[in-house]
């Protein structure tokens, strides 16, 4: 299994110093975390898209080229591309293009996302939320397969054999789709023999086992062979020197970050107990020791019939940036050997 981190690069503020980090600044610690897991070994790095105030991951793209020319091992990818607001073949020529400068080091992952800002600042209707993606996706993968594209559908006007450029170093290009708990959506990715990436943010990991099951059946019944139908994991996570480090480090970001999710929800405010159960043994926080984290992967990877990836989601609003540094160059040093004979 290889493992890496994710980040929906959000704002912070310095727990020690009550000082909000500016954006520059904070774009400035994010390509010295990626260039960290790139020297500690880690597999990837992902940056998410939001269009809301408190992240700075509206262009993933732009940040990607820009930790493309700081690494040299690294993979780089979205975690996830909001395909559903996104024209595919800008969407192509952005990840074909930041290929070639990272020497064939992307991985796309697409989906619809989990916040909905994207819809109207596009112009888009949330009563497409389906149909937009289904149909975007299929002009993606088309464009991925042939640089020259006829193609017509509802909301994009058509293709009539225009080229589609730069082509990217790899053929094909990976592209994976991110998924929720739909499980129409697993199926789908099966049925088209995607890599899937699940993400994980509440409840138990292990009760995503039917809906792997359901895309890896729905994956041998479309004629897909085993090794094309990954199965990669995105969680909330964190490594400290001791679990009760990373529990005073992760949870007043944690509790800010769901109050405000829970306000705009509706749902009841955040509790600790409820912090203490979803990083728990069982819970869908991947948080603690190195020891701790790399057993509760290796149960997970097992609970759900063998996980080809883990990528650890590190945002928080609270963790210092050197907090930050050490959980990478943790996970990489030690969390990353332990899980990678999984």
């Amino acid at each position: 299994m290889h493992l890496g981190v994710d980040s929906f690069v959000s704002a912070v503020t310095d727990p020690a110093t009550e000082r909000v980090i500016g954006a520059q600044e904070r774009m400035e610690h994010l390509l010295e975390e990626i260039a960290l897991a790139d020297q500690v070994g880690l597999y990837s790095f992902g940056i998410g898209e939001h269009h809301r105030p408190e992240y700075y991951d509206s262009a993933p793209a732009v940040i990607l080229a820009a930790a493309a020319a700081r690494t040299s091992r690294i993979r780089l990818g979205s975690a996830v591309n909001v395909l559903s607001a996104a024209d595919p073949v800008r969407v192509f020529q952005e990840f074909a293009t930041l290929d070639l400068i990272s020497g064939g080091r992307v991985d796309l992952v697409v989906g619809r996302g989990s916040f909905t800002e994207a819809f109207p600042l596009f112009g888009l209707s949330l009563a497409d939320y389906d149909s937009l993606f289904t149909e975007k996706l299929d002009l993606l993968l088309q464009i991925r397969d042939s640089e020259t594209v006829t193609w017509s559908g509802r909301h994009r006007p058509p293709l009539t054999g225009q080229g589609v450029y730069p082509r990217p170093v790899q053929d094909p290009l990976p592209i994976w789709v991110g998924v929720g708990g739909s499980p129409e959506s697993f199926a789908r990715a099966g049925l088209l023999g995607l890599p899937l990436m699940v993400a994980i943010i509440g409840g138990e990991p292990r009760q995503f086992a039917p809906l792997v099951d359901l895309y890896r059946r729905a994956g041998a019944q479309a004629g897909h062979a085993p090794e094309d139908l990954k199965v990669g994991l995105h969680v909330f996570g964190f490594v400290a020197e001791s679990t009760q480090a990373a529990s005073d480090a992760i949870y007043p970001g944690w509790h800010e970050m769901f109050t405000k999710v829970s306000r705009e929800r509706g749902f009841s405010p955040p509790s600790r107990a409820q912090f203490d159960a979803t990083s728990g043994p069982n819970g869908a926080f991947f948080m603690g020791d190195p020891d701790t984290v790399a057993a509760k992967i290796a149960r997970v990877s097992e609970q759900l019939g063998g996980v080809d990836r883990l990528s650890l989601q590190m945002t928080n609003p609270r963790l210092a940036h050197a907090d930050l540094l050490r959980g990478i160059e943790l996970a990489g040093t030690e969390v990353a050997p332990r899980v990678a004979a999984l």
